[in-house]
Formats: C-alpha cells, structure tokens, sequence
C-alpha cells in the first residue's frame, strides 16, 4: 500500500547543497495506480496524479488536480523536442498554462553527489 520513494537535488544551483527527501507515496486509486498521495510531512498527502507515461516508462508527466504544478520527467538528461512538445499539448488540454513551464537545467551524474 505504500511506496518509498526519494528526490535528490542540488538547491538552487549545480553547485547547490544536496538535498535529498524520502517521502512516502501511498496508491489513492487501485484500479488505476494513477493518483497518489506523497506524504512529505506527516499527516500531509499530496495530491500526484501519473497523467502520462511513455509504455517503456523512459518519460512522464506527473500533474495535481489543483492545476497548481506539473513535472515533465524523463530517464535521460534530455527529452526529444517532439516528445517535449507533445507533452506540453497534453498538460495544456488539461487545463494548465502552458506559458508557466520552466525548463530546468540538468546535469546528470552516475553518483548524485558528484558534481
């Protein structure tokens, strides 16, 4: 019924202090696996919604019912432009601004703690 999952990020900059976060995700609708609560501060759930995944699950798009945030996500550092463009028509059809995406910067590593 839960999932453990972790975010491991610099903060502001590559250079940044590494942050690292272990929240728990707990599966809101079984029939789908879509719609989870993130638990990142008890008793708090966050809404997450799996509202696109590629089949080989390379890339995703995680939404809120709110409309208040989206994540773009992939296993590489980057996405095809026709893949990153038609990701951005899904997000927008469903209601978001499309013109408030930020494209974050990424610079991957094997170790994450390496920069």
């Amino acid at each position: 019924g839960t999932i453990q999952t972790t975010f491991t990020f610099h903060e502001d900059s590559f250079d940044g202090e590494l942050k690292t976060y272990h929240p728990k995700g707990f599966i809101t609708d079984e029939q789908t696996n879509a719609i989870w609560g993130m638990q990142f501060i008890w008793p708090i759930k966050a809404d997450y919604r799996i509202m696109y995944l590629t089949e080989d699950y390379s890339q995703t798009i995680v939404a809120r019912n709110k409309r208040d945030y989206v994540w773009i996500m992939a296993r590489t550092p980057t996405i095809p432009e026709a893949d990153y463009q038609h990701m951005l028509k899904l997000i927008e059809n469903v209601g978001y601004d499309i013109s408030q995406i930020q494209r974050v910067p990424q610079q991957w590593s094997e170790n994450p703690g390496d920069k």
